[in-house]
């Protein structure tokens, strides 16, 4: 039971979700009040899914990857969900816990191999946050400045970006920001939401999806009928489908210079937009919070993905059909979008007030959603872990809102933090890299289950899981594989600094291990030790494959 690869019991897995003093004993007692329904689960994955790749990432990805072929990277990323997600509802359905692929690996894969993808669903939600608190942040401003016509003092202008970006002060002139200030008020704001407790959290969520929805249909209609087919030309010189696809070029992002374009920009566009995607995943880490996780789990995480994958290419369709391409790498493209709908239908300047005012702050409250559903999808995984005793402090709940008060507070203090001082394009590449690593191990977990425990009931069941599970794995690994070589060292770097907090608390309390004496021994330290100093090879190796492939 000491090993690195201990299994967790899925029958032990399943009775302490619905045991109400699981937990008890130095790692927070109780569990969650089921309140949410199959349209409840539904309304938080699109509240997680609409947002983050319509409103921010489709504009970076079209500007320095894919130009006009983004709406391929979103077919590719759909069809790399759809592997992923049909994986995640038997998944979800057969152990409906909090924790999603960490709990899924734990019963699975053992110890060491949940103890990794744990700590990597910290760049998939509390990063995500972070990046989307960033495009909020690009949103408010343009929504304050350049719809309600307020003006700002240079000093306050620089207060809406990070020090790592730049902003253009009155003059035209441009400067590092200082301070992502509003990107860390939502931040607290959110999570003072999340603190309150579920049933809140889902309500406000569910009138901010309602909203959204109805905005980014409108600005589809809208925008459909003033498409110019002519910029979705990305190479006059080709036919069919290669004529959506710029020719390859080194493009400026910022201050470096990044290779986009060909068929390979699109595969990167895609690794960047999958970021989006990661809504029907937090749907799975409300399982203990489901009133019936067999049915509702799959219903919510495949009817959330399918209706956010068609909005999401009808929306590339229009974006870059009426905005050129390599105008639309800014934190807020979609209100440069409707800027220029307004403008191409000729309407009056009252009827552009209105519906720029009423589409931008549709984005903000789409933005608002997602933030939500992603701090709750990260208190979810650090409650999970510290119920296994792998990290301290995040079981408790709190006594009267039954939420992880201790994790909701600081989760949101690291979010807050990180959103106000790191750039959105570095984060949201971390944030995509993380979902990938996900999505693999969750898709290895299905043949797993299906050798290993096939007497275990399935509410849901993969079609043709032979098939879906290894695609899911190849294809995930496939777009890995084009993101750029510094977010693959960053995601080394990170999960170097994870190994080390297992190697020194979460090996030695681990609750699966029932107190093995081997546990206690410096052996394992020592082992751990050795492994981190591998690091720097591996990033060394990585540098060179990145050169090469350059």
């Amino acid at each position: 039971m000491g090993g690195l690869f201990v299994k967790k019991d899925l029958a032990r897995l399943i009775a302490d979700a619905n045991d109400p003093n699981a937990g008890e004993g130095g790692h927070g007692g109780g569990t969650f009040k089921r309140t949410l329904g199959a349209g409840g689960l539904t309304a938080l994955g699109i509240g997680a899914i609409i947002g983050a790749g319509i409103f921010s990432l489709t504009g970076n990805a079209a500007a320095y990857n894919a130009g006009p072929a983004v709406v391929f990277s979103f077919i590719i990323g759909g069809i790399l969900c759809a592997f992923a997600g049909l994986c995640y509802a038997e998944m979800a359905a057969m152990i409906p816990v909090s924790g999603s692929a960490y709990a899924y690996s734990y019963a699975t894969m053992g110890e060491f191999v949940a103890w990794i993808i744990g700590w990597d669903l910290i760049l998939e939600y509390a990063f995500g946050a972070v990046t989307v608190s960033a495009s909020w942040s690009s949103y408010l401003y343009s929504w304050l400045h350049k719809t309600m016509h307020i003006q700002f003092s240079d000093t306050v202008i620089r207060f809406t970006k990070g020090p790592w970006e730049m902003v253009v002060l009155n003059d035209g002139s441009s400067v590092h920001g200082v301070w992502n200030i509003p990107a860390t008020l939502i931040a607290l704001i959110v999570s003072a939401i999340l603190f309150r407790g579920m049933k809140e959290s889902a309500v406000v969520n569910n009138l901010i999806v309602v909203t959204k929805v109805t905005i980014v249909i409108i600005f589809i209609a809208l925008g459909w009928a003033v498409v110019s087919k002519q910029l979705w030309i990305g190479d006059p010189t080709a036919s069919g489908i290669s004529s959506f696809i710029p020719v390859r070029q080194d493009v400026l992002r910022g201050t470096e210079m990044v290779k986009g374009f060909g068929w390979q920009g699109v595969i990167t566009g895609a690794g960047v937009v999958f970021f989006a995607f990661i809504g029907f995943d937090a749907v799975s880490t409300t399982a203990q919070e489901c009133k019936n996780p067999k049915r509702d789990l799959p219903i919510g995480i495949l009817a959330s993905l399918v209706i956010c994958t068609i909005l999401y290419v009808l929306i590339a369709l229009v974006l870059t059909g009426v905005v050129p391409f390599n105008q639309l790498g800014v934190g807020d493209p979609v209100a440069v979008g409707i800027d220029r709908i307004v403008a191409l239908r000729g309407w009056s300047m009252q009827a552009q007030q209105t519906f720029t005012f009423f589409i931008k702050l549709g984005a903000l409250s789409g933005l608002t959603s997602v933030i939500l559903v992603m701090m709750m999808g990260q208190t979810r995984v650090f409650y999970a872990m510290s119920k296994d005793g792998l990290l301290p402090w995040f079981g408790q709940l709190h006594p009267k809102f039954g939420t992880p008060h201790i994790a909701t507070v600081l989760t949101g203090l690291f979010v807050a933090l990180c959103g106000g001082l790191m750039p959105m394009h570095l984060v949201g590449e971390l944030v995509s890299i993380g979902t990938l690593l996900a999505f693999v191990l969750v898709c290895i977990g299905i043949p797993l289950l299906r050798i290993t425990s096939p007497e275990i009931e399935r509410p849901f069941k993969t079609p043709l899981y032979w098939f879906v599970a290894p695609a899911g794995v190849i294809s995930c690994l496939f777009v890995m594989s084009f993101l750029p070589t510094d977010t693959w060292i960053r995601l080394i770097i990170w999960l170097e600094f994870g190994l080390g907090i297992y190697a020194f608390y979460g090996w030695r309390n681990s609750k699966t291990s029932d107190g093995s004496a081997a546990r206690q021994k410096p052996h394992m330290v020592i082992f751990m030790v050795a492994l981190l100093a591998f690091i720097p090879t591996l990033i060394w190796a990585i540098k060179v494959f990145g050169h090469h492939k350059g």
